[in-house]
């Protein structure tokens, strides 16, 4: 009798983990489906908005292959099916899914949240910058007062050397530091090649991974990289303004290694290429990808040149190169560090730009007050509001949440390995915004 009841047991044990197992595979093929759905309509999405679709490294024949028939956006049909595919998401059975696809499901549902409310607002939709920063980002921006950042200012004042207003000292003073146009190249070569060697001393990164730099002008932006697939990115340098020696790390890292070079292609490798997660295969900029993204890209220049790593490093290497004299190198290096604590006043800026409560003269006059922006580069940085607005937010909110969420993990200064080991697997795996806090 006891071998018999075993034998039951065992039965009803294989039968339950098989309804388990085919429960599981049929969620999973439902979101493989839904993630070419999404995939395709996005990439339709992106022929009336060339922001729309930053990278892209899916199959060919899921490119649309016809211009659309119309110039004029058909947002209802956009929305349909965007709204159908988060339903079908959201009817998913979560019980029977491991953990990473848990956490796969939660990311695409917050994808296809920030594809409808993109699709709304270029039918026209205004939304307040919060509002609108929570629904493509995942994230709620903090609120500074005036006052905090007036402080800050008083601090940089007693470090200034010369006189007049604080911009004006600091726009003489920072000129000493501009990289000559004719080594610029070089100096982003040397920069951007010790990036890479610290980046693959800790990541094994795909064999085939490589890059390209180009120069450019005219844009609304510093730096870009446009990932290719296959772990091929170019890299775009913007030249409309000098650049000044920290610009070369800071470029190097973010766009490049550990950055979104890096990053890209990891997600390539890890999610598409591995475990099939075809909605990876896109990147939509206005999504919650971005802060991630932007935020890592920011977090990773320290994540590879810890302050006094990079100090050495810039003086024994770039500052020959381009040239310049390392001897004020410390005091310039410190004068930074205190205005980088006034980062957090762009985004004010921003927010009350371009929530209509001041003109675009009065936000060009915040950043020049309180990010000592020359004027015609704060104008220049209005264009970049009026473009991409909200996403202001990624580069310095995704840097602290991404910065605490790999301290909370043991990666802090006194442990550089586990921060890299940690950063990786922020870099290799689905997140947003709420997934770090």
């Amino acid at each position: 009798m006891k071998k018999i009841l075993i034998l039951l047991l065992v039965v009803a044990c294989w039968a339950c983990t098989s309804t388990k197992n085919d429960t599981q595979k049929a969620e999973v093929a439902t979101m493989d489906q839904l993630a070419e759905r999404y995939v395709k309509t996005l990439l339709r999405l992106g022929q009336y908005d060339s922001d729309i679709v930053d990278a892209y490294y899916g199959p060919e024949e899921w490119k649309p292959t016809a211009a659309p028939a119309t110039d004029s956006l058909p947002a209802d049909e956009f929305l349909k099916e965007f709204r159908t595919i988060r339903e079908q998401l959201q009817a998913q059975n979560t019980e029977s899914l491991p953990e990473d696809e848990k956490r796969r499901l939660a990311m695409f549902q917050k994808q296809v949240t920030a594809a409808i409310t993109k699709v709304e607002m270029m039918q026209g939709k205004k939304l307040p910058f919060d509002e609108e920063a929570q629904l493509l980002y995942d994230a709620k921006p903090p609120h500074y007062e005036l006052t905090y950042f007036d402080s800050l200012l008083n601090a940089i004042d007693k470090e200034l050397p010369g006189k007049g207003s604080i911009a004006e000292r600091w726009s003489t003073y920072k000129n000493r530091f501009v990289i000559p146009k004719e080594k610029l190249d070089t100096v982003f070569q040397a920069a951007i090649a010790e990036a890479r060697k610290r980046t693959k001393a800790h990541y094994k990164l795909p064999a085939n991974e490589n890059f390209r730099i180009e120069y450019v002008t005219d844009k609304p932006w510093s730096g870009y990289n446009y990932f290719k697939g296959n772990g091929y990115s170019l890299i775009q340098i913007n030249t409309d303004f000098p650049i000044n020696i920290e610009r070369a790390i800071d470029l190097a890292c973010h766009e490049g290694y550990p950055g979104h070079h890096v990053f890209n292609a990891l997600l390539e490798q890890h999610l598409v290429n591995e475990k099939g997660w075809k909605e990876f295969s896109i990147y939509p900029l206005f999504s919650p990808q971005s802060l991630i993204a932007e935020g890592s890209a920011n977090y990773g220049i320290e994540v590879a040149f810890p302050a006094n790593e990079r100090l050495a490093f810039e003086k024994r290497i770039l500052f020959p190169l381009a040239g310049l004299n390392p001897a004020e190198a410390d005091r310039y290096y410190a004068i930074l560090a205190l205005i980088g604590k006034l980062n957090f006043a762009g985004n004010e800026a921003a927010r009350l730009y371009l929530d209509g409560k001041i003109s675009r003269d009065e936000a060009a006059e915040y950043l020049v007050k309180y990010n000592f922006y020359e004027k015609d580069k704060a104008l220049q940085r209005t264009r970049f509001m009026d473009r991409y607005r909200s996403y202001v937010i990624n580069y310095n909110l995704g840097q602290e949440l991404v910065r605490k969420y790999i301290e909370a993990k043991g990666g802090t200064d006194n442990n550089p390995q586990k921060r890299w080991k940690a950063f990786e697997e922020l870099l290799s795996n689905p997140y947003t915004a709420s997934m770090l806090q």
